[in-house]
């Protein structure tokens, strides 16, 4: 028996529209995976590198090369330091309007140049008679004194002055009303600048006698002299202290000692 091929046109009308509905469905999303792995962070970028520390800038230097000389030594016995080299222990600085700042550098004490003085004074006890003072200065820049040591006389007091009056001048102030540029311890002699120079006074019943480096400047009969500071600031200096007036100077190796006599025999006048 021979089978038909036709298929029924009711039949074929319904398949037609079946595949029609199938074809206007909308495509789907892929189903989303909550725990699909993710893709690796990138790694951190390396920190900066820090630049090397620069070394702190050096303290600019005031003193010359040259002032590293050793100091001369003390003669005699019974000398005692009134300077440690490395603090202002025992002292203060002078209370000069314009005052120059104070420094400690290689075992000295830096008096930089004020508008007029800089100083520093003493603040413990010290004689007023039979003493003897040594130290060294230098002038570092300026033309005027690097020294002006102010100490007490019996109940009174005095000043040596020590490169005054344009630079030159060395004698005491003041005596009978006279400072150190008009009585008979005056004398002017050249000082270099940034040199070391031993200064030593000694203070003895009548007497004051002084010397810079071996050279003896000073020696005078005090017994029938007025003895008191020139008028002005050096006046706040005493009862003993240093000062140095529009100058940098520098002071070391300050020391003291008790003596009982002068140390030479009285010149003949």
């Amino acid at each position: 028996m021979k089978l038909s091929s036709k298929i029924p046109t009711a039949t074929l009308l319904l398949l037609v529209l079946a595949a029609g509905c199938q074809t206007n469905k909308p495509a789907q999303s892929p189903p989303a995976f909550a725990d699909a792995p993710k893709s690796p962070a990138p790694p951190p970028a390396p920190a900066p590198v820090a630049a090397p520390a620069q070394p702190a800038e050096e303290h600019a230097r005031i003193l010359p090369p040259s002032a590293s000389a050793a100091p001369l030594p003390f003669q005699g016995e019974g000398w005692e330091a009134l300077l440690d080299g490395k603090t202002l222990k025992g002292w203060k600085e002078g209370p000069f309007a314009g005052h120059g700042e104070i420094e400690i550098e290689s075992g000295a004490v830096i008096l930089n140049m004020g508008n007029p003085f800089t100083g520093i004074n003493y603040t413990n006890e010290f004689p007023t008679m039979n003493y003897e003072i040594a130290f060294d200065a230098m002038r570092i820049s300026g033309s005027d004194f690097f020294c002006g040591l102010t100490v007490p006389v019996d109940e009174s007091f005095c000043s040596l002055i020590v490169g005054g009056w344009g630079g030159s001048l060395v004698g005491i102030s003041s005596l009978n009303g006279m400072d150190a540029s008009e009585n008979e311890t005056s004398k002017f002699m050249a000082f270099d600048q940034k040199r070391w120079y031993r200064i030593r006074l000694r203070m003895t019943e009548g007497r004051i006698e002084g010397w810079i480096d071996e050279q003896k400047i000073i020696d005078v009969n005090t017994s029938e002299k007025k003895i008191a500071l020139r008028p002005g600031e050096i006046e706040l200096s005493k009862p003993f202290g240093l000062a140095c007036w529009q100058t940098t100077a520098a002071i070391r190796e300050l020391k003291m000692r008790r003596v009982d006599k002068p140390a030479d025999k009285p010149k003949k006048y």
